[in-house]
């Protein structure tokens, strides 16, 4: 299952919790889902924690549960079809997404840490692209738009384990801290990303979602749009009021 901590009115924590390894079964997927439409429809969060409870973050889909079903209609097809529309959920909800991985981080795991917009890792979480282990190609897509194609192929290829000070090298991850601190860690730069603009983090999002995908000139006509609608905010006006003051402002989202 996944439990949900409220840690303020604008930030929310969830936790997977499936033992042995937190997988994310048929019924934990059910209940993301649930989770993910009610934080879209939240106008008032403006970030997300996820993170694993013990001493794993997700080691992905439920391969046992997969196995009951392969001799059902679809079989384990289906069920890797499900899986990704809910990766693809997290990726484009617009307020961004901090993945605190507190440890074992494997296969569609590994799927999970790569559709959150920050990785923040403990000193003993490890990293392991699983699909050709288990003869798939899982993270293919991703990964090399976030490190780069070799440190991608070196990892997509073997399917061993990168420990988290690699990570931090390569550019899987933005921060490594001790266990103990992660989960308070992830919170504070929660609160930090929170404490901004709403209107213009959503709008980096955005941005930042399509950027390698873009020409220099389709990416400059896309930022030039997005300025134009932020200097008509509400929230824009107040930053300008608060730096004459010499005050930090209170965003509200408008």
């Amino acid at each position: 299952m996944i439990h949900k901590t409220i840690i303020s009115k604008y930030i929310q924590l969830l936790e997977i919790d499936n033992p042995p390894a937190n997988s994310l079964n048929k019924a934990t997927k059910m209940q993301l889902v649930t989770m993910l439409k009610e934080i879209a429809e939240d106008s008032s969060l403006r970030c997300i924690i996820i993170t694993g409870k013990g001493t794993t973050f997700c080691s992905g889909d439920d391969l046992k549960e997969a196995l009951q079903n392969s001799n059902k209609e679809g079989g384990i097809l289906k069920n890797l079809e499900e899986f990704q529309p809910i990766m693809d959920r997290i990726a484009d909800l617009p307020i961004p997404v901090i993945a605190a991985i507190n440890g074992w981080c494997i296969g569609g795991g590994m799927e999970l840490a790569l559709c959150c917009d920050i990785r923040m890792a403990s000193t003993t979480a490890k990293f392991i692209t699983a699909g050709v282990n288990v003869a798939l190609s899982a993270s293919a897509f991703r990964l090399p738009r976030l490190i780069g194609i070799a440190s991608a192929k070196r990892m997509l290829l073997t399917g061993q384990a990168m420990e988290a000070n690699e990570a931090k090298v390569v550019g899987l991850i933005s921060d490594i801290c001790e266990a103990a601190d992660l989960r308070e860690e992830a919170i504070a730069l929660a609160e930090v990303i929170a404490s901004k603009a709403p209107l213009a983090i959503q709008s980096v999002k955005r941005i930042t979602n399509v950027a390698l995908d873009l020409s220099e000139a389709a990416g400059a006509k896309l930022q030039q749009g997005e300025i134009a609608k932020l200097a008509m905010s509400q929230d824009h006006h107040t930053a300008l009021a608060a730096f004459q003051a010499k005050r930090k402002p209170v965003f509200e989202g408008k």
